[in-house]
């Protein structure tokens, strides 16, 4: 038999700063919301959003489910489905605002702003792998918390509205770290290498599989120093910092992706 509540208000667990194993809480377009499913006195419970299954996590003797949110999401409420067995309680949210800055920039390779025919069908296969690995959904119970994978000053962040001489172009979907060609980027948890390639407006990427839809992603590098389904441990070398692909200069693009949604880096950083 089903326990339907969809009136049960949610109950959101605020953590910034008192657990290092959960991102921070931001229910907000391209942020991450925790949602506490009670005490870890049973096996874990499962949690969907439409047909997307989200991360399960224990943690402080609780089951978390983290959902992230598109940044494309309107303010207003949205509704997860929690299963227990045979029960389904519905969970409802709410979804507030974050308007993010404009960011100016200019490229040298007018082709990366306006592809030709050609470079429009290379885009088009490299999405559907790009995306198949984007919507990987393991069993492993991933960590998640995230250590900055290159060290340097942050410079563009996430959710940046972005315009390519003078064309908007989509957001800004990662975190950026200034740090010169050549500079190591590192794991920043444990993990599976997803895929490996070299793609026309990523450059040199590398995507780490942490379980349960948490993927992370390295973009314009100038070496990858990893292969396709190796096993990666925290502090790993992955590659190196470089300026392939449609990048203004050397720099690491890195994103995290959350039940197939690009969602704040920051929000995962570790505060160890």
């Amino acid at each position: 038999m089903k326990a339907m509540r969809p009136l049960l208000p949610l109950i959101l667990t605020l953590l910034a700063g008192s657990a290092q194993a959960l991102p921070r809480h931001a229910p907000v377009p391209g942020g991450v919301v925790v949602i506490d499913l009670g005490p870890a006195t049973a096996a874990a419970p499962s949690a969907r959003w439409g047909e997307q299954p989200l991360a399960v996590v224990r943690e402080r003797g609780h089951w978390y489910a983290l959902l992230g949110i598109p940044l494309d999401t309107l303010p207003g409420e949205l509704e997860i489905r929690v299963l227990r067995g045979s029960t389904v309680e519905m969970r409802p949210l709410s979804v507030g605002i974050k308007n993010y800055p404009e960011q100016r920039l200019t490229i040298r390779d007018q082709r990366k702003v306006e592809p030709s025919a050609e470079d429009l069908a290379r885009i088009a296969r490299e999405k559907e792998t790009t995306d198949a690995v984007k919507r990987r959904f393991g069993e492993a119970m991933p960590d998640t918390s995230l250590d900055l994978p290159a060290k340097g000053p942050l410079s563009s962040r996430f959710g940046l509205r972005r315009v390519f001489n003078g064309q908007p172009r989509n957001p800004h979907s990662g975190l950026d770290v200034a740090v010169g060609t050549g500079s190591p980027v590192r794991a920043p948890a444990a993990g599976v290498v997803a895929n490996t390639g070299d793609y026309f407006f990523n450059g040199n990427t590398v995507f780490i599989d942490h379980g349960q839809g948490l993927i992370t992603a390295y973009m314009h590098l100038s070496r990858v120093d990893v292969r396709h389904g190796q096993p990666v441990q925290r502090g790993e070398i992955l590659g190196a910092v470089g300026a392939t692909g449609r990048a203004t200069g050397p720099h690491l693009h890195w994103a995290v992706i959350l039940n197939n949604t690009p969602v704040d880096p920051e929000l995962f950083l570790s505060r160890r």
